[in-house]
């Protein structure tokens, strides 16, 4: 089934599972851009790597393991024969628990000069909190970025956090671009919770035109391939930040006819 909501599923918005949906909104839009610009520019995911806190709570369920410790299996010495053939005997792994967390942004960039064109950041958590070392690393990027010749996109749709002040407080969510051209103003597309995701621009180098980055259609494809229709637990309190009564109000309504739908669909 389709998400609830029109738009952006605020139950997305948790710090814990946006990880997921993070990487699942990138891959996406990597996919839709990759046809749009071939093939005279290409796209790659590059990530930033933050060595984090055990006791970070925008980080405590996002630890993996990725360094291990190798001993031999005690079976490993001894020689097995058996008809039919017998498992053999593995090497045993301990994990070592790395406190690592990625942060994943998309780049464009030219076929012929390898240049980047475009950066574009599908903003999280981490990049959002004051005091946060993705907040202090993600601020230096843009500062870096937007004073140079490189495109810049950032999408937030998390409507928790810090703001640039350009947008704060304007809308739930908004897109955020600014060309290379330091003469040219910041374009902004402002959309609410109640409102579809907007159709953004993604520029390239001229003579080649913008090409269009369509949220929406990146957000449903995600929602359908990670089955987020019978993971969420849409009994819960949306996350973080308290909604307008109004809304929370239209959100209820949402849900009660999405499950009166789902409780009529036959499996």
């Amino acid at each position: 089934m389709n998400s609830p909501f029109p738009g952006m599923d605020p139950f997305l918005e948790d710090t814990v599972e946006w990880s997921t949906v993070h990487a699942w909104l990138i891959t996406e839009m990597s996919s839709q851009l990759a046809e749009a610009v071939s093939p005279n520019f290409f796209v790659r995911i590059e990530q930033r790597v933050y060595i984090v806190s055990s006791d970070d709570p925008l980080n405590r369920q996002q630890i993996v393991p990725d360094v291990y410790i190798i001993r031999e299996s005690p079976a490993a010495a001894t020689a097995v024969s058996a008809s039919p053939p017998a498992i053999h005997p593995p090497t045993l792994v301990e994990p070592v628990y790395s406190l690592e967390t990625r942060d994943r942004y998309i780049e464009i960039r030219d076929t012929r000069s390898r240049e980047v064109v475009t950066t574009i950041e599908l903003l999280s958590p981490f990049n959002k909190t004051p005091g946060h070392q993705g907040f202090d690393a993600f601020q230096e990027k843009r500062q870096q970025v937007m004073a140079s010749q490189v495109h810049w996109l950032e999408i937030d749709l998390l409507r928790a956090g810090e703001r640039p002040p350009e947008v704060a407080g304007k809308s739930d969510y908004y897109a955020l671009l600014k060309r290379g051209d330091h003469s040219a103003p910041y374009e902004v597309w402002y959309f609410d919770l109640r409102d579809r995701m907007p159709t953004i621009a993604v520029p390239l180098r001229p003579p080649f035109i913008d090409v269009p980055l369509d949220l929406q259609a990146a957000f449903e494809q995600v929602y359908a391939r990670a089955h987020y229709a019978d993971s969420l637990d849409y009994t819960r309190p949306v996350p973080h930040p308290r909604l307008r009564p109004a809304d929370a109000q239209w959100i209820q309504e949402r849900l009660h006819t999405w499950q009166q739908a789902r409780d009529t669909t036959p499996p």
